[in-house]
């Protein structure tokens, strides 16, 4: 058995190339029995960069492995759209939304690994670990890994968090600067998981506090069993989840291949699940037997992003021709499918602050040439940053980069393509040489600030999430005058306000909201696919009686949603 010095080798450096071959778990007494009898394979593609969420701005840590490793103190209902309790089991609102009590669940262990034996339950010295090494840039462990939390970052919490303190064992007080209606929703997103204080204590007495987010310990329904870097991660059940114990031994997360690659494996059974599959590949999966497919609409937006501060894109003409004349309805029918619909918003249609007069911008080709002519860019060329890799929000990147060439060049616009991926992206992103990216976002909050502040305030340039690098001042007011009411239909009017001004300065082109897709193999049960991201797949079991698979025999009752109501 590989013990903690090998693992943490292999984890060390997330983009050094790990040996392939088949590793007994670090903490298990030898190898996880087949995974046919007592799991299930998960197949998607993506780049991991870290297992903490906290540090991630999207990606596999938050959309598969945070649900798997972590809780957070509220979820979402994926069917009502509601906060429900996950470890805060109850809370309060006071101050008109300046202060909140958090009152936690109790007896909620955290997971034993080769690396670290907790000897506590859960309590509130974890809660103020977790948040204060985010928001407070003083906090022993908040430079640990770089001190960039991308989504926190972008919402500036720094500033806004005047205090997170221990009442007492079981009760925690998150106290603002001022009222903020969205904070709630926040905390309840796949990005602010709670850490083991504990843990990280003795990584600090050993010097080794950068493995706090490689080797990770949370109190969700699976632990880290094994990683090979793009090839496979291996989870194994925590046996002493506090929901109850999860119904498969192992789940087993296929990084190896994309595109037709993890679709043939769906067919062939090597895969179990096969998240994000293309939208042209329905009909396959429609018309076999042996799969089930899931759609449900999402909580996401593909869009184009202008680099504001770039020449001559910091012209809002230039953006506006550029706009006329791609084809949004070819990309619906050649990346969708019927799939999606076309964004008219930044906010998805599901968004309560979603304005049902806004309007996509026009395609007129005749307009794009006339513009650029009056502008005297006849012969333009630019260059355009597309992730490799298929997401929630778009299945295709690199297939919908080449249609908006196509698009341009017939207004006289040369679009040269670069395929970028990872922390290559980002990096490349913030040194403002880009012209235009392709990207999107995807989030599991239903509250509007969890699309605006991230993707475009003036604070979200610095934290790598604002692509656009746009920033303006009247709309960050807008934003900052919505959390600052508890009436719905003041935010609601705010936040029209503020896509007015999105629609006049265009510095993001919206192309789709997204339906969220998932196919697996039928004896595959108790997937639920939520719109706000990966649900944990504590429930999830195989069913002997449809194919000739085998239910974990020592499994405990199927996990229960939770049924508190909110406060």
């Amino acid at each position: 058995m590989r013990g903690l010095k090998s693992l943490a080798l292999m984890l060390g450096c997330f983009i050094a190339p790990v040996n392939a071959a088949e590793q007994s778990a670090p903490h298990s007494p030898g190898p996880l029995p087949d995974i046919r009898q007592s799991g299930f394979i998960y197949c998607v593609n993506g780049i991991l960069n870290t297992f903490n969420p906290q540090m991630a701005s999207s990606g596999l840590a938050v959309d598969t492995l945070s649900a798997q490793l972590y809780n957070r103190l509220l979820d979402v209902d994926p069917y009502t759209y509601r906060l429900i309790p996950e470890l805060a089991q109850s809370w309060e609102v006071r101050d008109g939304g300046a202060t909140y009590i958090f009152h936690l669940r109790r007896n909620v262990s955290f997971q034993r690994a080769d690396w670290f034996a907790p000897t506590r339950k859960m309590n509130a010295d974890d809660v103020v670990f977790s948040f204060g090494r985010v928001f407070d840039p003083q906090h022993p462990y908040h430079e640990i890994n770089g001190g960039h939390y991308p989504y926190f970052d972008s919402l500036r919490f720094d500033d806004a968090v005047e205090s997170v303190r221990k009442l007492d064992n079981y009760t925690v007080e998150m106290r603002l600067k001022t009222p903020d209606a969205s904070f709630l929703w926040h905390l309840a997103t796949h990005y602010a998981p709670v850490l083991s204080a504990e843990y990280a204590d003795t990584l600090s007495k050993s010097g080794n506090q950068e493995q706090i987010d490689r080797l990770p310990i949370g109190t969700g329904p699976f632990t880290l069993s094994e990683y090979h870097t793009g090839q496979f991660i291996r989870l194994a059940r925590n046996d002493a989840f506090w929901k109850g114990k999860p119904r498969m031994s192992q789940v087993v997360i296929d990084l190896g291949a994309g595109g037709t690659g993890r679709l043939s494996k769906l067919l062939t059974g090597e895969c179990d699940v096969l998240a994000y599959p293309a939208a042209s590949q329905l009909s396959i999966l429609r018309d076999d037997p042996r799969l089930r497919l899931t759609l449900r609409p999402g909580m996401n937006v593909a869009y184009l992003a202008f680099n504001t501060r770039k020449p001559p894109l910091d012209n809002v003409d230039v953006r506006r021709a550029i706009a006329y004349a791609i084809n949004n309805q070819r990309l619906m029918q050649s990346i969708y499918y019927g799939t999606a619909e076309t964004a008219a918003s930044l906010l998805p249609r599901a968004s309560w602050a979603y304005d049902d007069d806004a309007r996509i911008s026009e395609y007129n080709p005749q307009k794009s040439r006339d513009l650029l002519r009056q502008l005297g860019l006849t012969n333009l060329s630019l260059q355009l940053w597309v992730p490799s890799a298929s997401q929630a929000y778009n299945p295709s990147p690199l297939k919908t980069a080449e249609l908006i060439q196509a698009d341009l060049a017939q207004v006289g616009i040369r679009v040269n393509i670069i395929p970028v991926e990872g922390r290559f992206q980002e990096a490349r992103l913030s040194d403002l040489s880009h012209d235009m990216t392709l990207s999107g976002w995807a989030t599991d909050s239903n509250d509007p600030d969890s699309f605006f502040r991230p993707l475009l305030s003036c604070a979200a340039i610095q934290s790598q999430t604002n692509l656009a690098h746009w920033c303006e001042p009247g709309f960050d007011s807008l934003l900052h005058k919505a959390l600052l009411s508890q009436q719905l239909s003041q935010r609601i009017e705010d936040y029209q306000d503020a896509q007015k001004i999105l629609e006049e300065q265009l510095p993001i082109l919206p192309l789709a909201s997204s339906l969220r897709l998932q196919a697996y193999r039928y004896d595959i049960k108790g997937l639920v696919l939520s719109p706000f991201g990966n649900a944990s797949f504590a429930g999830v079991y195989r069913d002997a009686g449809e194919q000739d698979g085998t239910n974990d025999p020592d499994a405990g009752p199927k996990t229960q949603p939770q049924t508190e109501s909110t406060p």
